[in-house]
């Protein structure tokens, strides 16, 4: 398969692995991509599914998560019991020192609010950078998008290669819905952050997550303050 270009690997994955479940699917790919399969985590909720079925089945892909330096400290607490259920290696990346020292600097600690292009550095500060890194040598990155989490994702398959950080990108959990990861975590017992409870559905960086209403879209509460995608440039 290395041979193979990556649109050409993308389409003998998505019609070879349609009828397997997570798990093969996850265990298959690390033994055509040795070594070179990653999982990105923030903690959410289907990242935490993700992360049980990994632990579970002992499935050896790297788990890493990006701290940005502004999270909430109940994220801090289910990172850490989400290590010691598991007993796993989080690899964890931070932002650049010295770049991040300049912005705040130049801007101040709130320069996100002031406008979209703003917020657009300081994530690519505190995330895009220090995602490059984690992706390195990576050829397959195993994400916790869903569909119905927003717009962007409505139209997105569950393999597909992403051109601007080089990798084969695989969205397990594409096809459920916030009930269905819900009851996963109940389930099995998986740790899940307590902002959950509070209306916090998609949380990001303290400063930039408010709780949404009932009514409200599920990204509603990441930048609340503009009138954008909704996106940090993780996920285009």
């Amino acid at each position: 398969m290395e041979a193979m270009t990556p649109y050409a690997q993308v389409q003998l994955l998505s019609s070879a692995t349609k009828d397997w479940s997570i798990t093969e699917i996850l265990t298959y790919l690390t033994g055509q991509f040795p070594g070179q399969v990653s999982f990105s985590s923030s903690f959410g909720q289907e990242d935490q599914v993700l992360t049980d079925m990994l632990a579970q089945e002992e499935i050896n892909v790297k788990i890493f998560t990006l701290d940005t330096g502004r999270l909430f400290q109940e994220t801090y607490d289910v990172f850490d019991r989400t290590k010691r259920k598991y007993n796993l290696d989080i690899q964890t990346y931070y932002p650049e020192a010295d770049e991040l020292g300049k912005m705040v600097t130049e801007r101040g600690p709130n320069n996100f609010y002031f406008s979209v292009e703003d917020r657009k550095e300081c994530c690519r500060i505190r995330k895009i950078e220090p995602l490059k890194r984690a992706l390195s040598g990576t050829k397959v990155w195993v994400t916790g998008l869903r569909s119905s989490q927003s717009t962007n994702r409505q139209d997105l398959p569950k393999f597909e290669y992403d051109e601007h950080f080089k990798v084969i990108k695989y969205n397990p959990l594409l096809d459920w819905d916030l009930e269905e990861v819900q009851t996963y975590l109940d389930k099995h017992n998986v740790p899940q952050n307590s902002l959950h409870r509070k209306g916090f559905i998609s949380i990001g960086c303290a400063p930039c997550t408010r709780a949404i209403e009932p009514d409200e879209d599920i990204r509603a509460g990441r930048w609340w303050w503009e009138d954008s995608h909704k996106e940090c440039g993780l996920h285009k």
